[in-house]
C-alpha cells in the first residue's frame, strides 16, 4: 500500500467525451415524451387492478352464496339422517375463514336503523317498543369487502302495531224498563204489550168463553165477564136459545 505524502497533488479522472448526438437533442422535448409514456404505463396499471379488483369481487360474491348453499345443505333432513352435516357444517367453517383472510366479513344489523346501502327489506313485523324500520331479523346475511359492501341484505324490519280500535256498545235487546225501538218499529217500554190481534182473531175463530155465573143467569152478567172475544156466532147461539124457550111458553099456554 502506497502512502501519499503531504503537499503531493491528487490525480483527477479525464472528463467523459458528450457524444455528437446528444447536442443536438431537445431536451424540453424529450422530458415531455418521458412523462407521456410514464402517464400511460400508470393507466395500464390501472385498468388491470380494476380488472383484478373486479375479477376478485366476482369470485368473493360466488363464495359467498356457496356459502349460502352449504347453510342450506347442513339443514337437509336427509343429509342430517345420514350424518353429513357435521361435515358440511366443517367444510363451511374452513370456507368462512378464508373469506375472512379475504377481507369478508358478515354484517351484523340486528337492532339497527336499517340503512338503504346496506340493506333491503323484504318485510315488516309489527312490535312494540321498538323504533319504525329497526331491523329485526336477516334473512340473507349481508357481508363486507374491506371497506366495501360485497352483498347487501334482506331484513325484515319493525313497524308500529295498529291502534286499538274503539269498541262500540251495541243495542242492547230485551231489556225491560228501558225505552227503545221495537222490531216492527214501534217504542218499546218497561208496560207489557197487549194484543192488538185479539179482537180480530176472536172474530175469525168464532169461540167465546163465558163465566159460569153467565151461563146460569142465560146472558145476564153478574160481573165483568172475561172473555178472549165474543163473536157473532155466539150471539146467534144465544138467539136461538131464547127462540127456544119463548116457543115453548107459546105451546104451553095453548
Amino acid at each position: 500500500m502506497t502512502t501519499q505524502e503531504p503537499g503531493t497533488p491528487v490525480p483527477t479522472a479525464a472528463p467523459l467525451e458528450v457524444p455528437k448526438r446528444a447536442l443536438d437533442v431537445d431536451l424540453a422535448q424529450a422530458f415531455s415524451q418521458l412523462l407521456f409514456r410514464a402517464s400511460l404505463l400508470q393507466r395500464l396499471r390501472d385498468d388491470e387492478a380494476r380488472a383484478a379488483r373486479a375479477a376478485q369481487r366476482d369470485l368473493l360474491g360466488l363464495l359467498v352464496d356457496v356459502d349460502d348453499a352449504l347453510a342450506a345443505l347442513s339443514l337437509d333432513p336427509e343429509l342430517v339422517r345420514l350424518g353429513r352435516s357435521s361435515g358440511i357444517e366443517a367444510t363451511r367453517r374452513r370456507l368462512l375463514g378464508k373469506l375472512a383472510k379475504a377481507g369478508v366479513r358478515p354484517m351484523r344489523l340486528e337492532g339497527m336503523a336499517a340503512d338503504p346501502g346496506l340493506s333491503e327489506i323484504v318485510g315488516t313485523e309489527a312490535r312494540t317498543g321498538l323504533e319504525p324500520e329497526t331491523v329485526v331479523q336477516s334473512v340473507v346475511t349481508g357481508f363486507f369487502w374491506n371497506d366495501e359492501v360485497l352483498r347487501r341484505a334482506q331484513v325484515v324490519v319493525a313497524t308500529a302495531p295498529p291502534p286499538p280500535s274503539a269498541e262500540q256498545p251495541g243495542p242492547v235487546e230485551g231489556v225491560a224498563g228501558t225505552g227503545g225501538a221495537g222490531s216492527d218499529g214501534s217504542a218499546t217500554t218497561g208496560a207489557p204489550v197487549e194484543n192488538r190481534a185479539s179482537s180480530g182473531s176472536s172474530r175469525s175463530s168464532g169461540t167465546a168463553e163465558s163465566s159460569p155465573a153467565a151461563e146460569s143467569t142465560d146472558g145476564a152478567a153478574a160481573g165483568p165477564a172475561r172473555t178472549t172475544g165474543t163473536g157473532r156466532a155466539g150471539a146467534g147461539a144465544r138467539g136461538r136459545k131464547n127462540w127456544s124457550r119463548s116457543s115453548r111458553a107459546k105451546r104451553r099456554k095453548r
